[in-house]
């Protein structure tokens, strides 16, 4: 078994460029469900907020930039969790895991969404 079998079995996608992009639901299968549960924990709502101000981060800088204290292997709970609703887009570079926001897919679905969240969790602080 090669190792681009290994990673397919894991939920990565390698491309050309020797980056990997995780899996995540495609611009048409986005659920409203789906993202309103995984921006419904604060932890999360707090990830997406640093994100939204940023145009891709490292994972571990993203939980700095949150200001979240929760140990590693919870902060990647919750990354999988926005990552399988679609908020997020995870991409592997070598040793490093990149985020970034899926805006404009969350914005083509579900116009206004993703800033009333934003504006609201920014009004609760």
């Amino acid at each position: 078994m090669t190792i681009i079998d290994r990673m397919s079995r894991r939920g990565y996608a390698a491309g050309m460029s020797g980056v990997i992009d995780e899996t995540h639901p495609g611009a048409d299968e986005l659920r409203l469900s789906a993202v309103l549960a995984a921006l419904s924990d604060p932890a999360r709502l707090a990830a997406v907020r640093a994100l939204a101000a940023v145009d891709e981060v490292a994972c571990t800088e993203l939980q700095q930039r949150a200001g979240l204290t929760i140990g590693r292997s919870t902060f990647s709970y919750h990354q999988r969790v926005l990552r399988e609703a679609g908020v997020l887009q995870a991409r592997v570079r070598g040793a490093r895991r990149m985020l970034s926001l899926r805006r404009d897919d969350l914005d083509a679905n579900f116009p206004g969404l993703l800033d009333a969240v934003l504006d609201t969790a920014a009004e609760k602080l």
